[in-house]
């Protein structure tokens, strides 16, 4: 174990405040001004005063060195702090108000003193001291810290925090710890180790947010419920990198991988406590610090999501805690050789199955029962028939449905989401849910009586056939293993019929091992895809998430179970304590002598021992089918009545002595929930279903019962069917006792501040009885009967080794025992180690005041001194200052000036060559624009009068007139301005309309060339229309030769037809009709030929028309508004449907003509000769290209 020294509280700026108003201490400051100390003079041969000086510069350089650590080494506290003014004052108002003590509400007795006596050994004698801090006992029960007025004889004036002064008998009061010692983060640093002593400790710690205290081997931590800024990646990085060394669940994490690396040994991290107490939530913490450190292979984020599975299956509300977890959870994570997790593997313990069928009112189920009905997607709502929560029978029987501030939908999500990543297939979750509908629909199956004997059958109804449709089974089977039993009595196979009792309580029974059978079968698969394989290494670390001790006012046989196994944790965890406290004596080599403590093996051989044991017990009573409660109880009454942990009570009652107090039990269901039988019938049931998981459960539970002659903690040969909840759990307990005598543990006690589950709020009461059932206060008082306070001969010779007269050493060994022997202390309450001094409980204390009181003398001379040196300072440095101000003031003034004088002088110069060279530019611009007019005008005249020589010698004589006509001329310049400025438009716009000129010539060239590309398609297209016409007309005039030609025939035989009419020469009245039938249709033939023909005549006018218009238009010979290049396409488009329509029409009459002239030759006799013509006529038509 690692050296325990006494150290103070570390605060940060974030976290000054003060604990409670009712144990709150007030404390001086240090000076917020402070000079640097002096050099280190040579050591005094005696004197106090200049080492204490020294010592209390020591302190001051502590502070400016580590801010952070100013309270571990404050020298003084508020009593010895407060001046000698106040101390008078203070003393008269006690005078003044002891008087009304008497008036005051007299404190509650501080209890069995004897008895605590004996557990707390350091508080047996206590004189009250003046103005000395005290804890005593208020009308409520609560501890206050006070402080001692006066005192006299037996009695004693303390005045409390709230300003009450109250008279007390002096033997009720509890001695304080020192101030330095307030908030200390590892109870065993205590002096005064007390129950109000450790209540204020953690009461203060729980003020500040620090929610993690050490109590030796012990880390105890109290759940603030609220979030608070001791989690992240910022605090990992700093437990990891051991920048922080405070109490934390990081540091046990840390501690546990450490020690796993380094010895080479399975580590376990026991996290225990009552319901909401945040075992859970610890756990999740310790598992995210392990992940963070030893992950990389992505198995890290798999063990982290199955706490969502776990917890919607595991979990409920329950009156205590919204998230309670209903069952024990051992989780091993497996490291690799390079300490990478590489696997884990999860073991669970006594699921309280009873949940499901029975709430009580205002607790819930199992989660999953709301999440899956509020998050369901429709698809799976339709599949399973789902209701709402408070539509099934299981679930409104408490009247509770929902938790403030959880949305069961989103909830549902992340648990399908978890099953994904732990790759639980879509299928297998179908089943599941499948299975958890069922077993709310079981809870609505209901019976009818149909007989005297009040016996049942199911009623056939949405419930059953929901349930039959859910787990694939009939309606009848269902029936059957409801409502009925199969028994052999003498080899005789007997049904019998269920009452309505016997039905219903089989109908919950099969839906608690439904569920129980379900739970086991999800954790099998998680731990399926969380097998290490081939990767195991054997160095695991695990964490055990297990109830802690519970007492309640009426406690059944779940708690007889947890309290069963918390008795066999405390041993475990006595046994460690001790060997880990021999270790460190040992290593140190200090005289040890084995420390006696309270064995609970009395207790633990209750509860094992055979045939006599509770256990035992129990188990014979279940197997004998007309037992009941009461029986059980009396029989062990009968056989442990004389053991000293046992006391029988009334009726079907009794009382346990456990190691953290006595605990009365009530036998009422002990015997029923120690057997939770499920009959053969609804076993059978379950391997008749269709559906897979409720055969695979039927398989699992038929072998258990074939196994059970192997089971070595077998109850008796009569319980041929399972073994009983007791000895199972049994068999696991002891399982988990060899797995964790293995390895190293490491254990966290979680404490419940308050039962409303809010922050801020701390209840004394409440947590002092946490403490005892966890064995926190006993763990202290154990480690304690050896030598608690712990400090390095280096640390105490610096903070004590001021206090000697005559310092003959520098040796930290030498001067620490001569501070011993200075301050006489006896031997027997110290022990002097090789790099330690260990002492008894509150030797700390009086050398801790003797410093106190010089430092505070000490601090008290360097104030003054500081004070004057600080106002000395003040005022050479106000002169210096002012001296230095005006001669810097005088100094900037003349540099101004002259900065000032140059920027003057720049300026004017400045300007002066400004303004000089604007002119010169000015008149440059000037003489050239002149220049410029001259040379256009010149140019101009020269131009226009370039052959008139009467006016080239007018210019001349201009020229010879220039010098002495020069005034007129510049009267002048203005006209020859304006010429020149005309001069130069005129020939600008010369030159603008010859590239107009140009740019026409080349437009009017390429319209030239568009249109004789248009007269030569207008003209071949002409061509075209025309061979068209010649075509067409040809064909017409050949068809109406050939109609011409046909008349004669016609004619011919319509005459020879009547000769024969006449002569009565025909044979038959239907050949008669035949050549009138021809001769019509011959006649509408031609009259449709004729109408084609006029058609055709027509149409080809109106096209030649209308291309010869458009020519006419595209050439400019006619106006018109319209595109003729358009018009000439749409002309053609036209012309070709019109052909085509024209050709179809021409083919039909073609068609009509050959079938006219097939029926003529039939029925007329031989007239080939018209035939012929006609298909000569048609063959002439289809050779001709009418294209």
């Amino acid at each position: 174990m690692a050296s325990v020294d006494v150290r103070s509280v570390r605060k940060s700026s974030a976290l000054r405040a003060r604990g409670p108003a009712k144990l709150q201490a007030t404390r001086s400051m240090p000076l917020d001004y402070r000079h640097s100390p002096p050099k280190p003079a040579a050591p005094a041969a005696n004197g106090v005063g200049r080492r204490a000086a020294a010592a209390a510069a020591d302190d001051v350089e502590d502070e400016a060195v580590a801010p952070a650590e100013r309270d571990a080494d404050s020298p003084y506290s508020s009593a010895a702090a407060t001046a000698d003014e106040e101390r008078e004052e203070s003393a008269a108002e006690g005078a003044g108000e002891a008087d009304s003590a008497s008036s005051a509400p007299a404190a509650a007795p501080a209890g069995p003193s004897s008895q605590r006596d004996t557990r707390w050994g350091d508080t047996s004698s206590y004189g009250a001291k003046k103005k000395q801090r005290v804890f005593c006992q208020l009308p409520n029960g609560d501890w206050a810290l006070c402080t001692v007025i006066t005192t006299s004889g037996d009695e004693s004036v303390v005045k409390v925090p709230e300003g009450k002064v109250l008279r007390l008998q002096t033997e009720s009061l509890q001695p304080a710890n020192p101030e330095i010692l307030d908030g200390v983060d590892d109870l065993m640093q205590l002096s005064y180790l007390s129950e109000p002593s450790v209540l204020y400790n953690l009461q203060y710690r729980y003020s500040q947010d620090m929610i993690y205290t050490k109590a030796g081997p012990v880390l105890v931590a109290v759940n603030p419920f609220k979030k608070v800024a001791l989690y992240g990646d910022e605090y990992i990085t700093a437990y990891r990198s051991k920048t922080m060394d405070s109490p934390h669940v990081y540091a046990i994490a840390d501690s546990a991988l450490r020690e796993m690396k380094r010895d080479e040994v399975n580590q376990s991290i026991i996290i225990s406590g009552e319901s909401g107490a945040g075992k859970t939530e610890t756990a999740k913490i310790a598992m995210q610090y392990l992940a963070s450190l030893g992950g990389g292979s992505g198995i890290e984020y798999e063990i982290l999501q199955t706490n969502p599975i776990l917890e919607a299956f595991g979990n409920a509300k329950t009156l205590r805690n919204d998230n309670s977890s209903r069952f024990g959870k051992l989780i091993e994570i497996h490291f690799s050789t390079t300490g990478r997790i590489c696997g884990a593997m999860i073991q669970t313990f006594l699921l309280e199955k009873s949940r499901v069928v029975q709430c009580a009112v205002g607790e819930r189920s199992y989660h999953i029962f709301y999440q899956l009905c509020a998050g369901a997607p429709p698809t799976l709502r339709e599949k399973l028939n789902l209701k709402k929560v408070d539509e099934y029978k299981y679930l409104k029987q408490s009247c509770c449905y929902s938790i403030a501030g959880v949305d069961d939908a989103q909830m549902f999500r992340t648990v399908t989401e978890a099953m994904n990543i732990v790759h639980i297939s879509k299928e297998d979750q179908d089943n599941v849910f499948a299975m958890v509908s069922a077993v709310l629909w079981l809870g609505d199956v209901s019976f009818t009586i149909i007989d005297n004997e009040n016996h049942v059958e199911i009623i056939v109804e949405e419930a059953a056939e929901t349930v039959s449709r859910l787990l694939g089974c009939s309606i009848e089977d269902l029936n059957l293993a409801l409502s009925k039993r199969h028994m052999k009595v003498n080899n005789e196979n007997i049904v019998q019929k269920l009452t309505l009792a016997q039905a219903t309580d089989t109908r919950d029974a099969l839906a608690k091992a439904l569920y129980a059978s379900l739970f086991e079968w999800l954790v099998e698969q998680i731990n399926k895809s969380l097998s290490v394989g081939k990767r195991r290494t054997g160095r695991s670390i695990s964490i055990l998430d297990i109830y802690g001790f519970e007492s309640f006012d009426k406690n059944s046989f779940e708690q007889f179970c947890i309290n069963y196994a918390n008795e066999r944790l405390q041993q475990h965890f006595n046994r460690h304590l001790f060997k880990l406290e021999q270790e460190e004596y040992v290593e140190d080599g200090i005289d040890w002598a084995k420390v006696e403590f309270e064995d609970n093996q009395d207790c633990l051989n209750l509860f094992e021992k055979k045939p006599l044991g509770l256990l035992s017990l129990l188990d014979e009573e279940s197997t004998f089918p007309n037992a009941t409660d009461l029986t059980f109880a009396n029989k062990l009454k009968q056989h442990l009545d004389n053991n000293s942990c046992f006391r029988g009570e009334r009726g079907k009652a009794f009382t346990v002595r456990h190691y953290a107090g006595e605990v009365a039990y009530d036998t009422s269901g002990f015997l029923e929930k120690n057997r939770d039988l499920l009959h053969m019938d609804s076993i059978q049931f379950l391997a008749k279903c269709k559906l897979s998981i409720p055969q695979m459960f039927a398989s699992k539970m038929l072998a258990q019962s074939d196994n059970l002659e192997s089971v070595p903690y077998r109850p008796s040969v009569a319980d041929s069917q399972k073994l009983s909840v007791a000895m199972k759990f049994k068999g696991q307990l002891f399982q988990l006792m060899q797995r964790l005598e293995s390895t190293t543990p490491h254990f966290i006690r979680c404490i419940k501040p308050n039962n409303l589950q809010l922050p801020a709020i701390y209840g004394q009461e409440l947590v002092l009885q946490q403490l005892k059932c966890c064995g926190v206060l006993e763990v202290v008082r154990i480690s304690r009967s050896g030598y608690p306070t712990r400090m390095t001969h280096q640390k105490f010779a610096r903070r004590y080794g001021f206090l000697l007269e005559d310092v003959a050493s520098q040796d930290p060994l030498s001067v620490s025992v001569a501070i011993l022997h200075q301050f006489n202390i006896l031997p027997e309450m110290y022990q002097v180690g090789y790099t330690k001094l260990f002492f008894r409980t509150g030797q700390i204390g009086k050398l801790e005041n003797t410093r106190n009181r010089t430092l505070h003398g000490v601090l008290r001379v360097q104030s003054c001194f500081r004070g004057y040196q600080a106002r000395r300072h003040a005022i050479e440095r106000m002169r210096g200052v002012l001296a230095l101000q005006s001669f810097i003031r005088g100094e900037n003034a003349r540099q101004t000036y002259s900065s000032l004088l140059r920027k003057h002088r720049a300026a004017t110069l400045l300007q002066r060559n400004l303004r000089g060279w604007l002119a010169r530019r000015y008149f440059v611009k000037i003489r050239k624009a002149s220049v410029v007019i001259q040379s256009g005008i010149r140019g101009c005249l020269v131009r226009r009068c370039a052959g008139n020589v009467d006016l080239l010698n007018v210019l001349r004589e201009l020229e010879s007139k220039k010098d002495a006509e020069g005034d007129q001329i510049l009267i002048k310049a203005s006209f020859l301005a304006e010429l020149q400025r005309r001069i130069l438009r005129a020939e600008a716009t010369v030159r603008e309309k010859d590239e107009e000129n140009e740019m026409l010539h080349q437009r009017l060239q390429q319209y030239e060339n568009r249109w004789l590309e248009y007269e030569q398609k207008m003209k071949s297209m002409e061509e075209m229309w025309q061979k068209q016409m010649r075509s067409l007309q040809s064909s017409l005039s050949v068809a109406k030769k050939s109609l011409a030609l046909d008349d004669t025939p016609r004619m011919s035989d319509s005459s020879v037809e009547q000769s024969w009419e006449t002569n009565g020469n025909h044979v038959g009245g239907g050949s008669q009709l035949v050549p009138r039938i021809t001769g019509r249709e011959m006649n509408a033939s031609i009259s449709v030929i004729g109408r084609l023909a006029e058609e055709f005549e027509q149409r080809s006018q109106v096209f030649a028309d209308d291309a010869k218009f458009l020519v006419e238009v595209k050439s400019g010979q006619a106006d018109a508004s319209l595109n003729p290049d358009m018009e000439l396409r749409r002309l053609k488009q036209n012309f070709d449907s019109w052909k085509k329509d024209f050709s179809s029409r021409i083919r039909e009459t073609k068609v009509i003509l050959n079938k006219l002239a097939t029926t003529g030759s039939s029925g007329g006799g031989n007239d080939s000769s018209p035939n012929s013509a006609k298909k000569k006529w048609w063959g002439r038509l289809n050779t001709s290209k009418f294209s």
